[in-house]
């Protein structure tokens, strides 16, 4: 599939790192603005560089075992930013999607199944997480992106305020 053929998909993408956070959901539940969130993370230094791949239509193939995103020709470094229009963004062509976000997701939950948490498109399988309505996307996709699941460090409560002596002490981004 060259990236001006096939069908797409309606959603945002954005490279963190080396792999694609692909952003889907209903119109208006956010994806541009998580886009947006995690591109200004990415210049902040909260979680690794993140560009734009492409926002509102995007082609997704897959090649060997992993699934590649690009954006469509026509919105090329475009993206939508509410209340000032679409603006001109940098932008990469192709990225592997590493993470799958899924907004107003009707199967969130507080403690999700393992199962939730994963999605296989096109034949490739995917980490996944879903994101109830109402809920604020951008604090759970920066701890997905920067804490390793179940890694947790029992310190002296000496060195805790709160005396719990329980703290997630695992990041990708800082090691």
């Amino acid at each position: 599939m060259t990236a001006s053929s096939g069908p797409t998909i309606h959603g945002s993408a954005v490279l963190v790192g080396d792999r694609a956070v692909l952003i889907r959901g209903p119109s208006g539940a956010g994806k541009s603005r998580l886009a947006f969130d995690l591109i200004l993370a990415g210049r902040s230094g909260q979680i690794p560089a993140a560009t734009l791949v492409g926002d509102d239509r995007l082609y997704l193939e897959p090649v060997r075992d992993q699934l590649l995103v690009r954006p469509t020709p026509e919105l090329e470094g475009l993206m939508e930013i509410r209340g000032l229009g679409i603006r001109c963004t940098a932008f990469v062509a192709e990225a592997p999607v590493g993470l799958v976000i899924d907004l107003d997701a009707p199967d969130a939950e507080r403690l999700p199944p393992p199962k939730a948490l994963r999605t296989t498109l096109l034949g490739v399988e995917l980490a996944r997480i879903p994101i109830a309505d109402g809920f604020s996307p951008l604090p759970i996709v920066i701890a997905a992106l920067t804490t390793i699941p179940g890694c947790s460090d029992t310190r002296s409560t000496a060195d805790c305020p709160e005396e719990s002596g329980n703290h997630i002490n695992c990041s990708i981004a800082t090691e």
